[in-house]
């Protein structure tokens, strides 16, 4: 087999491939020899088939493998003696394409070469670590709040209010038809809450208990059921009681309906969660600037192929942010900006610079650690775990998508060890302002 170097240009590589059509029947033998002994033929005993028939009968097809094999075989030759890590699959074409039994194979292989990524030094990082203390206020702040989740109603005088509730029977009809599923009877509806469509809450401020009113009203034009969408709609409406929201007490009997044991107990869960909350939010504002101090760190070539297809996912993910009415990809193809270009440039060298890192310090993750990325996404589909979960399974790529943050996540805990990690105490205010520029850069 002869490899010749046919392009080398920064990371693009081309190479001229020739497998001796020696080779290829060499291969296609040993094929025969190793199937011989079970193929059975009319006329003959099984196994005792000659080669010279089984050649005729079988021979155009093992060519084929033969072919594949020894391609496949050159391939990982060459980038097993040059240490070459292709950035994409390499492109391979045959050009003899007038090849006929007997002849030499040429193949022109072709890809870019992922570049050596150069040593960093983890010690000249230096980032801060906000630390955020949840305070009596910011507790007392979620703990009613939780206390409004747990809000009752009672009877009151007088028309109703935005964020009372009203207790209702209504019939819905389209075109003075009833429809399925437009009646009910005793329906406590809070006022402001958005559970019906839009513009039906707002016309029952002001009822009071006994009142009839027809609540007109259109379906949106993405409504769920297509005999409603877009059509007007009139509810006959009977108001038969108004109620006003009462807030529940904060005891410990509101406690316990959140699985506390008592009021003291509901506090420090609820310190708890912030501070965890705040934590994660703090670890996200400490990743994005030591991916900052990265990327001043290092540079080195990048392979342009991945660089176009990051820049053109960026393009297409932010082009459907800013058009979100549009659910398909059937759309004309959304062409980067010198931002998305310059964006997609960072994504792919710091990924390349973080993966390097992790492998040089051997970061794996776990099968508990996937298991359980698994099932939290799974929770996304209730009633449906099982399913997702074997979905996942079944599927190396999506299995990619959860494990690739989960190594990105253990290989920013790793540089951390080794760089310089300053805690810095700020109040939860200015912890959000640090968020906030994270969305604005």
């Amino acid at each position: 087999m002869q490899v010749t170097e046919t392009l080398n240009e920064g990371l693009k590589r081309g190479y001229s491939i020739v497998v001796p059509a020696a080779e290829l029947d060499e291969k296609v033998n040993a094929k025969l020899v190793e199937a011989q002994p079970e193929v059975e033929m009319k006329g003959f005993r099984k196994g005792k088939v000659p080669m010279p028939l089984l050649k005729k009968q079988f021979g155009q097809r093992l060519m084929g493998e033969a072919m594949q094999e020894a391609i496949d075989g050159a391939m990982n030759k060459h980038f097993e003696e040059s240490g070459d890590r292709p950035a994409l699959q390499p492109q391979i074409k045959m050009t003899n394409e007038d090849w006929k039994e007997g002849d030499d194979i040429h193949v022109d292989m072709s890809y870019e070469a992922l570049p050596d990524v150069p040593e960093v030094d983890m010690s000249a990082i230096a980032v801060e670590k906000l630390v955020v203390k949840a305070d009596d206020a910011s507790v007392d702040e979620a703990l009613a709040s939780l206390a409004e989740t747990a809000q009752e109603f009672d009877t009151k005088d007088g028309a109703a209010e935005d964020k009372d509730q009203v207790v209702i029977d209504f019939l819905g009809k389209v075109d003075g038809e009833a429809f399925d599923g437009g009646a009910a009877e005793d329906y406590p509806l809070a006022l402001g809450s958005g559970s019906f469509i839009p513009g039906f809450e707002e016309q029952l401020v002001g009822v009071k208990a006994g009142d009839e009113k027809n609540v007109e009203v259109k379906f949106p034009e993405e409504y769920g059921a297509e005999n409603l969408a877009g059509k007007d709609a009139v509810f006959e409406v009977k108001v038969k009681e108004v109620k006003a929201p009462k807030a529940a007490e904060i005891n410990d009997e509101l406690a316990t309906k959140f699985g506390a044991e008592d009021l003291d107990g509901l506090k420090t869960q609820i310190r708890e969660r912030l501070e965890a909350e705040y934590t994660g939010a703090a670890r996200q504002v400490m990743k994005r600037a030591m991916l900052d101090k990265l990327d001043d760190l290092v540079t080195f070539d990048l392979p342009p192929s991945l660089v176009e297809a990051e820049a053109g996912q960026i393009a297409h993910q932010l082009w459907h942010e800013e058009n979100p009415d549009v659910e398909g990809h059937d759309h004309e193809k959304v062409e980067p900006t010198e931002e998305h270009n310059k964006l997609a440039e960072r994504r792919v060298r710091l990924g390349l610079l973080l993966a390097e890192l992790g492998q040089k310090a051997e970061v794996e993750v776990s099968e508990a650690e996937m298991t359980q990325a698994i099932m939290n996404q799974a929770r996304q589909y209730p009633g449906q775990e099982r399913a997702f979960f074997d979905y996942v399974r079944e599927n190396p790529q999506m299995q990619q998508q959860l494990r690739a943050p989960i190594f990105e996540d253990k290989v920013i805990d790793h540089i951390a060890e080794n760089s310089t990690v300053t805690e810095k105490e700020v109040s939860k205010d200015d912890l959000q302002k640090a968020v906030e520029a994270l969305d604005d850069e």
